[in-house]
């Protein structure tokens, strides 16, 4: 990090900038030029307030000369983060990981017929919310408890990875339990307090773009759970808003070589969500695979018109087999594999 001071800044006011850069903990390095003295700041560890220096007295800017999330990024690690799931499967690496299932745990049976589908099709994690959160008070919240029982009977009999939402920090231990995967849904993103706590949980977590989120605060987001010790994170594009009417939200699809490019950490595509309308899950699917996605968050219903929530952009599942077989298509042209299920009982 560098502090620019403003043309013709006192020494006083140097001295001032050294003195509060030291007092941080950090060393000082003052960079006398010919027009403004800039001043270094040495042994930054990712964690130092700018907001503390911008204000100071003879102070133009500061420029950070590193990344401000430190640990997700190249920087910290070279080599990509590879997560190993139960069962064999790992995101990160050559494979790509195919993760369904309906947006809520509506039923017992609804579940079943949805998680034996997206097997047979091809599938290794079964994607489906217990708890919900909802735009509307008055929408299906999810089945709660009984919801997360239900993922655990479907992961026994299928052998399917299961990923669920956390909503709260009171409810880590309980989704956790169940959950191989934690979720944190784009509402959560900056829910600084829930990061907090997923980062000291022993599970990997899918952590999902703000849907107003820049990609630098996805990558802070994910420096958050990082920095409490949890390796363990998944990233995922789902979509932002943007001034277009014309759909809900825009998949931003350069953001997946663009993170791959800033950091370790593996990134996943929900087209489900960041297209919001059936009819362009598949296309934007395909896109997302082309582009580096590391895996494919997809919404599967056995009948979407009867869904309790997003039934718009769910897939049946002949839909999502069609699905499956394309992207195998398009993963073999981009030298990649997408990972199998692995044989219920292992």
């Amino acid at each position: 990090m560098l502090v620019v001071m403003r043309r013709g800044a006192r020494p006083e006011e140097i001295r001032g900038v050294v003195a509060a850069i030291e007092a941080m903990g950090y060393q000082a390095h003052a960079l006398p030029g010919r027009q403004r003295t800039a001043v270094a700041v040495l042994g930054n560890d990712g964690r130092v307030d700018a907001t503390r220096l911008e204000g100071l007295p003879g102070v133009l800017e500061v420029l950070h000369v590193s990344q401000p999330y430190r640990r997700a990024s190249r920087e910290w690690q070279e080599g990509n983060t590879v997560i190993r799931l139960p069962g064999g499967t790992t995101i990160g690496g050559e494979e790509i990981v195919l993760m369904a299932g309906p947006c809520a745990v509506e039923s017992e049976a609804q579940l079943l017929a949805a998680a034996r589908a997206v097997r047979e099709a091809g599938a290794v994690v079964l994607r489906g919310g217990a708890f919900k959160p909802r735009t509307s008070p008055y929408s299906f919240q999810g089945l709660g408890e009984r919801g997360l029982a239900l993922l655990a009977a479907a992961r026994e009999e299928t052998g399917l990875a299961v990923v669920t939402e956390v909503l709260d920090t009171e409810s880590v231990e309980l989704v956790a339990g169940v959950a191989d995967i934690l979720q944190i849904g784009a509402r959560n993103m900056q829910n600084y307090s829930l990061l907090k706590r997923v980062g000291r949980a022993d599970k990997p977590v899918l952590l999902k773009r703000g849907i107003a989120a820049t990609v630098s605060e996805l990558l802070l987001a994910a420096e958050y759970i990082l920095a409490e010790g949890n390796p363990q994170v998944i990233l995922c594009e789902r979509g932002v808003r943007s001034f277009d009417g014309a759909q809900r939200f825009v998949l931003d699809l350069a953001a997946i070589p663009l993170v791959h490019g800033l950091s370790h950490l593996p990134i996943v595509a929900d087209p489900s969500h960041g297209t919001g309308a059936r009819g362009r899950v598949l296309p934007m699917a395909r896109a997302a695979v082309a582009a580096g996605a590391d895996g494919l968050l997809v919404e599967v219903h056995p009948e979407p018109e009867r869904a309790l929530s997003d039934g718009g952009q769910s897939l049946a599942p002949d839909e999502f087999a069609e699905l499956v077989r394309q992207v195998r298509g398009v993963a073999e042209v981009v030298g990649r594999r997408v990972a199998e299920p692995a044989e219920v009982g292992r």
